[in-house]
């Protein structure tokens, strides 16, 4: 799949993994992680940026648990009105913006925010567009948080560099994000493997 083909099949995602999707599914056991994992991190009044941020649910349970200063990014045109409906205040009070992150990321200066993080989301950038993973290290002045679907496979196979796919519709590009943004400069100062997430925490040396 070519990367324009990629991000025109997520903006119009309906269905399952539709932000709908995720709105009835509502926050989940990553939700109450971020909330634990920011809690270390940062202060509660930390800006805060979501990349896939769908209608919402991590957002919405982050500022249930007290943090404000919070903005997301998705593709996905419904996404904001199914949050309107979902989550009214978070709406409200958030900065959102539609758009491929590979078109909005480079637009923010540099360290805009003090956490940038993204749930499920990186796994599916195109290798052609991977230069985008950069800018969200320029852009993310205290943390970046990763949680995705990177390995291994039920045998215990190491899965990075590998392709695999959602219902055979999207690519899963399966990488080490460890070794992704210690590559780019960051330190790497959490490591949690999940099945089927890892989740990592990034800080600037």
């Amino acid at each position: 799949m070519d990367p324009s083909r990629n991000r025109r099949e997520w903006a119009e995602r309906t269905g399952e993994f539709s932000p709908a999707y995720y709105a009835d599914l509502g926050p989940n056991k990553v939700s109450n992680s971020l909330v634990t994992l920011l809690e270390y991190y940062v202060d509660r009044e930390a800006s805060i940026l979501e990349v896939g941020c769908s209608s919402g649910r991590h957002l919405a349970h982050l500022q249930a648990n007290g943090f404000e200063n919070l903005t997301g990014i998705d593709i996905n045109d419904d996404a904001f009105a199914v949050m309107a409906d979902a989550y009214p205040t978070l709406a409200d009070a958030g900065t959102f913006y539609t758009g491929a992150l590979e078109n909005l990321v480079p637009e923010f200066p540099d360290d805009a925010f003090d956490v940038v993080y993204a749930v499920e989301t990186l796994q599916h950038v195109h290798p052609d567009d991977e230069w985008v993973f950069g800018e969200l290290v320029r852009i993310a002045e205290d943390l970046l948080v990763t949680v995705e679907n990177e390995g291994p496979d039920p045998d215990g196979r190491e899965t990075s560099g590998t392709v695999d796919s959602v219902d055979g519709e999207f690519p899963i590009y399966r990488r080490h994000w460890g070794r992704v943004f210690t590559d780019l400069g960051l330190e790497e100062v959490l490591s949690k493997p999940g099945k089927p997430d890892t989740i990592r925490a990034f800080g600037t040396p």
